[in-house]
């Protein structure tokens, strides 16, 4: 009977966004099986908040200050990493942030702020990690993507736009990489179980349960399942996908 291999025993992974809810779940779910996770912050706090939540690890981690907007801090980054750790041959996309407002009166300083940080922010962390990723002959990229990126929504036209950005990112550089091995893949969580969430008034909560067919909320953990599977030797045969963690959100392409 053939055993789905999940190990990460020996791999260097770079997760960025890895200060809390879905990002800090990934970095902990890949330093479980057993990668050597480096997580980014945007600020030396949370830098040091990741590295303590990954110290127990079987590989103990590091947290790494990163501004994924700023081209120099990105290349500091990885000369950072390559001395302390080696050079990653797992990448996660996960650094985002929102500017959310109706198209109408969003300012042009949000929609750039957007755009720059979720979709050229990812542009920028993969082209550095590529000739590690190369190198490694297993490398793997995950962009975390969104269900608005594949179904948008209404006060959100800068982030559904970066966040489909990435969906086409990814499929183009999966066909770039695929002869060195290097496999690009995409997760698109829907409504997630996260502090903005939690935040919502009971009304607010109640509609959005409605619009879900499996009627909850999904797990920053199940989001991390995904993702450690997409960078698992499991998935050397993935390339080029989306994989939707939405409850039924929305189906399709």
């Amino acid at each position: 009977m053939h055993k789905t291999d999940l190990s990460l025993e020996g791999r260097v992974a770079l997760v960025t966004g890895a200060t809390r809810g879905i990002g800090a779940a990934i970095s902990q779910r890949l330093a479980a099986n057993g990668a050597c996770v480096v997580g980014t912050a945007t600020t030396e706090s949370g830098a040091q908040n990741i590295g303590q939540n990954l110290a127990g690890a079987p590989m103990p981690g590091v947290g790494q200050v990163l501004d994924v907007t700023n081209p120099t801090s990105v290349d500091n980054l990885f000369k950072e990493i390559k001395a302390a750790v080696g050079l990653p041959s797992i990448v996660v996309n996960n650094a985002a942030v929102t500017r959310d407002g109706l198209a109408l009166r969003m300012p042009e300083a949000d929609w750039a702020a957007v755009i720059e940080a979720n979709l050229s922010g990812v542009y920028r962390v993969s082209k550095s990690a590529l000739r590690g990723l190369m190198k490694s002959g297993q490398g793997r990229i995950v962009n975390i993507s969104s269900v608005v990126g594949q179904s948008g929504n209404p006060g959100q036209i800068n982030y559904s736009a970066a966040k489909a950005g990435v969906l086409g990112l990814t499929r183009s550089l999966a066909r770039e990489l695929g002869s060195r091995q290097v496999t690009v893949n995409a997760v698109a969580p829907g409504f997630i179980d996260t502090d903005m969430t939690r935040a919502l008034d009971d009304g607010a909560r109640d509609r959005m349960l409605e619009q879900i067919p499996l009627g909850r909320l999904g797990a920053a953990e199940e989001v991390a399942d995904a993702v450690a599977f997409l960078v698992s030797p499991a998935a050397g045969y993935i390339t080029g996908e989306t994989l939707s963690i939405n409850g039924g959100l929305h189906m399709g392409g």
